[in-house]
């Protein structure tokens, strides 16, 4: 079997690929591994070291918007598994030509490629952004997509093109959208590493408005194992919400945050809200526990613990992420 994975070497996508070098994937036991990523500042090689000499594992250095790249590394593939994309609200609203560009171009030029290969299963990554932001209840699969920003935009359009190659050509795809992920070699543009690492270093953590806006959070153990479950038994054409059933208000977390590194509110920067925030996320993740048997495991503050301990004995991963801090901060 080879499985091509589109973002291996970022932060869920490379936990994916330890995890299915790792035989926690049975199914996939042996399975050769191509990694395609464009190495942006979101990707790093590091994240795949303990698997560097790995025979079954390929890193190929390139864009999924280059046709003669994937026209050379896509045949034989069996599976693909697309994480590849720019992600980062804040930036979106900077510029959005880039996250056009790779998330909706890319995701097109991957399509095709796949489906000129004959892939018999096509993954595709997403998220509970292009749904928008909901008040009450929680979002089920088929939540018409009103996404508020242009990096949930370009999401929602990648989403759409994705359905489109299945009911049009009839590739096997599968659709997943997540809830907020944390974990282990998370970027520290995120909310989790950068509060946790800015803490750790005694600095201030920039708290968003009135520390309001609610997230489900989602552990990226829990996300990967749900993204395996699709990848081996979803229904070709069905979109599947992945949820970790932990909703906290950005102030209740950062509370959190700040018991975990012995820090206090004198360790909080009220800053401006970010423009269309999203007041709340919320998904429904029934329709992927009833038929694929998922169901989160790692609870929020076991997951936190782990979390911030990573950081912790972890410096020489993220502080020269964080020596070019003036491209996120």
């Amino acid at each position: 079997m080879k499985v091509l994975v589109t973002g291996g070497a970022g932060f869920i996508g490379s936990y994916y690929v330890r995890q299915l070098l790792g035989g926690h994937y049975p199914a996939f036991a042996g399975a050769e591994v191509v990694v395609l990523d464009k190495l942006t500042y979101a990707g790093n090689t590091a994240n795949l070291a303990e698997f560097s000499t790995d025979p079954r594992l390929r890193v190929v250095r390139g864009d999924v918007r280059d046709p003669e790249l994937l026209a050379e590394w896509m045949p034989g593939t069996d599976v693909v598994v697309h994480f590849a994309a720019e992600s980062h609200v804040d930036r979106s609203i900077s510029g959005a030509s880039d996250f056009v560009l790779t998330n909706v171009v890319g995701t097109d030029t991957l399509l095709q490629a796949a489906l000129a290969a004959g892939v018999s299963r096509f993954v595709h990554v997403s998220t509970d952004e292009v749904y928008g932001s909901i008040d009450e209840g929680s979002w089920s699969e088929g939540q018409p997509l009103e996404p508020n920003s242009p990096y949930s935009a370009s999401k929602a359009g990648s989403d759409l093109l994705a359905r489109a190659y299945h009911r049009t050509h009839g590739l096997p795809v599968c659709v997943t959208r997540c809830s907020n992920n944390y974990g282990p070699y998370q970027h520290p543009e995120k909310m989790i590493p950068l509060f946790v690492t800015n803490l750790l270093d005694g600095r201030k953590v920039p708290l968003y408005g009135d520390g309001k806006n609610v997230r489900d959070w989602l552990h990226v153990a829990d996300h990967c194992r749900g993204i395996q479950l699709v990848a081996e038994s979803g229904e070709p054409g069905e979109v599947y919400n992945i949820g970790g059933g932990t909703e906290l208000t950005n102030a209740e977390l950062t509370a959190m945050l700040l018991e975990a590194t012995g820090s206090d509110w004198s360790m909080v920067l009220p800053v401006t809200d970010r423009k269309g925030h999203d007041r709340r996320y919320s998904l429904r993740y029934d329709k992927i526990s009833r038929d694929l048997g998922y169901a989160p495991r790692v609870g929020l503050e076991e997951g936190l613990a782990e979390t911030v301990r990573w950081y912790r004995e972890n410096r020489s991963w993220w502080q020269p992420l964080k020596s070019h801090e003036g491209a996120f901060a």
